[in-house]
This record gives structure tokens, sequence and C-alpha cells, in this order.
């Protein structure tokens, strides 16, 4: 299995057994599992050596950017999954992953559908899920990969619909890197350098993983002090006349209010 799931562990996320387990889990097995951390800890230690994957110590701590990418230079495979260690993979992730990559030879990126984790129960639809819904197909229109341009940045012109854990990325991304001085849009930037670039985006539009909101996530925490509404803006400028893009930043920031700013 050409495939990698790499953890960015930062502390010891309570849900981070429930990560482990579902990846452990996996219909196609075979994928290699690596924790990356640079908060290193006994017990850090003791699940990684329950769940028999690797663990790798990086640092200093610099944030989430930082450790995405240490995490993404952790994996030995050609293809990986960046697994956020709070979310849980559904057991046809890697399946339905691979498949894609499969029936699309110049296949750059898969993302997959996903559902949300809200205080211990599973959110299928919302608002922002369904908004994300309709972005996507405003890109692909029904396909299931586009390697066009054109297409790749136009399900970006109106937000970020990608959920980055239910995105993997191949070989001809092996050199993507997140913006280290971003806090919550480092992967929409991300997916928009990677739009210009060749290879096609493939869309696997079953469910194939739970997204956890929480109050703790730097996401969150990116809403309540401002970063994401200043990062929104910074993002639509680079796609849009400024006009244009502030109006795009306030409409965006009026999503969440109903918290499902994923």
């Amino acid at each position: 299995m050409d495939h990698s799931f790499v953890i960015p562990a930062y502390g010891c996320s309570p849900h981070l057994v429930e990560c482990l387990e579902s990846l452990k889990s996996q219909t196609a097995q075979g994928s290699e599992i690596v924790l990356c951390t640079s908060t290193p800890s006994d017990d850090l230690s003791r699940l990684a050596e329950r769940f028999s994957v690797s663990l790798r110590v990086h640092g200093p701590n610099g944030g989430i950017g930082r450790d995405w990418n240490a995490a993404l230079d952790c994996a030995s495979r050609g293809w990986v999954t960046i697994a956020h260690q709070d979310d849980v993979y559904l057991p046809d992730f890697v399946k339905l992953t691979m498949a894609a990559v499969e029936r699309t030879p110049k296949a750059s990126l898969v993302m997959t559908g996903y559902s949300e984790m809200l205080e211990g129960r599973v959110r299928e639809r919302s608002k922002m899920l369904r908004i994300k819904s309709v972005l996507l197909e405003l890109g692909f229109l029904g396909r299931h990969a586009v390697a066009a341009q054109s297409s790749k940045t136009r399900l970006l012109r109106f937000g970020c619909p990608v959920a980055c854990p239910s995105v993997t990325l191949g070989p001809p991304l092996s050199k993507l890197r997140f913006r280290e001085d971003l806090r919550v849009d480092l992967d929409w930037e991300a997916w928009i350098r990677a739009a210009l670039l060749p290879g096609a985006f493939c869309y696997v539009r079953e469910r194939l993983m739970l997204h956890r909101i929480h109050g703790a996530s730097e996401t969150t925490a990116g809403v309540r002090d401002g970063a994401r509404a200043r990062e929104d803006a910074e993002m639509f400028g680079t796609l849009w006349p400024a006009p244009v893009a502030r109006l795009l930043a306030r409409a965006y920031a009026l999503s969440y209010e109903e918290g499902g700013h994923a």
C-alpha cells in the first residue's frame, strides 16, 4: 500500500485513541501510520507501542503549520493523509481514496466527503456542510476528477470547501508545504497553490471521515480572536478584486455563527 497516515500530535488528545483505532481498522490494510510530535510524553510513547505505530519527535514547537510540515516529512510512502488527532476515519477511507488514485493516472490530490462530530453526535447536515457541497460541485460539475487549472481554482474561489483531514496528497505534490505564518487558512492557501500545478484533483463523494468540532480547536480559537476573518480576507484577496474579496469575506464570516466553521 503506497499510503501513509501521519498524525501531528500536540500534547495527548483525549480523542487520539479513537483516531488510531479508526486508522488500524481500515478495510484496506497496509498503510504506514506515523505519530509526529513536538511535545513528546510517556503517554504518546505508550500509545505508539500499543498500536504498533512509529513515533517521531521534532522541535521546537512552532505552531500548526510547522506540525503539519514536520508530519509530511515523516511519511515514506507516495500518498499521504494528514490525520488530525481528534478525527475518525471510517473503514473504507483508504480503500476508496486509493481506488480514486488508480482510476485517475494524473491524480495529485484526493478529497473525500465527511460528516461532523459535535458534542458526541454525528452531524451529517448543516448550513456550512451544504454550502461546501455546493462549492465542490461548482468545481467538479458532477465529475470525479478535474485537471484544468480553472476548474481546480473555481472550487476554491468562494471559500474553502475542502476538509484538510479528508485530503490525501500524491507524489506530484510531494514538495507542497504549508505556510507557517497562518493559523487557520493554511490548508486553503496550500490548495490554491496546488491548483496551479499540474495534476488532477479527485473527489470521492462518500462520507469517509468524521471531523470533530470542539471549543479547543485552533479553528474555533481563530474565529474567536479574529484570525479567521483576517486570513479569509487575505485568501479572497488572492482570488478576487479587492471590493469583491471584502464582500465575500464578510459573507463567509456570517456562517461562523452556526458553529460549522471547520
